[in-house]
């Protein structure tokens, strides 16, 4: 890639800018990376900088392969490959992502409200319907809270490690989001399209579900045939939802 990854800047600042204007953050609570795997490279949002006012040349590019020394320390000044802005604080937990989840290209980090009330509760999604068959195979789960000991070895860098640690018996293609216990949510796609649209569907789908548990609270999950046949006529070889490439 040359250019200084003028194209990964480029898709990582769309992606960014994004964000306010599908309604999935507020302030600056949030952030969109872009990887490529092949440089081995990941583009992100400067840290604190208003949506309106990023530009392609104000997005960082880090090295993807970038991880603590011994002492537990990321420096991500070393890290960084472009950029005269700091990387956002949430930097080291995407690079975990990228490094753990290699089919991925894109992450997204939202505060969205719904899915925010549900991380902070401690709740899992569950599934009760197939908007959220379409988009998840199962209940969207939440992580163990951290502790003490994690928040202060390297609290960014640990955020990443508990959400592998939520993934060892789960596949993150077919689950493709997480809840952070008492923080918010990440989601993850092979492209910032497709992680922006599964950042919003799960926003919609988390409010959804805390209507629909105030309506009945005795509501059953949808039945594990229907939640099948959802997601798989959407995702997967057999899929026949929308059109051909």
């Amino acid at each position: 890639m040359s250019d200084n990854f003028l194209s990964l800047r480029q898709e990582c600042c769309r992606a960014n800018q994004q964000l306010p204007k599908l309604g999935i953050v507020d302030i600056t609570f949030g952030n969109v990376s872009v990887g490529d795997t092949v440089a081995g490279v990941m583009a992100i949002k400067p840290s604190g900088v208003d949506y309106a006012d990023i530009t392609s040349q104000d997005i960082c590019v880090v090295d993807m392969n970038a991880k603590p020394d011994d002492s537990f320390n990321l420096d991500l000044k070393k890290a960084k490959l472009f950029g005269s802005l700091r990387p956002s604080s949430d930097t080291p937990t995407h690079l975990r992502l990228f490094q753990a989840f290699p089919h991925i290209r894109s992450v997204v980090h939202t505060h969205s409200r719904n899915a925010t009330a549900f991380a902070q509760a401690g709740r899992s999604i569950p599934c009760m319907g197939t908007t959220h068959a379409d988009y998840f195979y199962g209940e969207v789960p939440v992580t163990r809270r951290m502790t003490p000991e994690e928040i202060s070895r390297h609290y960014e860098w640990e955020t990443g490690n508990l959400i592998v640690e939520t993934f060892r018996d789960r596949d993150p293609e077919q689950m493709n989001a997480v809840l952070l216990n008492g923080h918010a949510p990440f989601v993850w796609s092979s492209s910032s399209e497709k992680a922006l649209e599964t950042a919003c569907a799960l926003e919609v789908i988390a409010e959804m579900t805390w209507k629909n548990m105030g309506i009945n609270p005795a509501s059953e999950t949808l039945s594990k045939a229907q939640l099948e046949k959802h997601y798989f006529r959407k995702h997967g070889e057999g899929a026949y939802y929308g059109q051909k490439d």
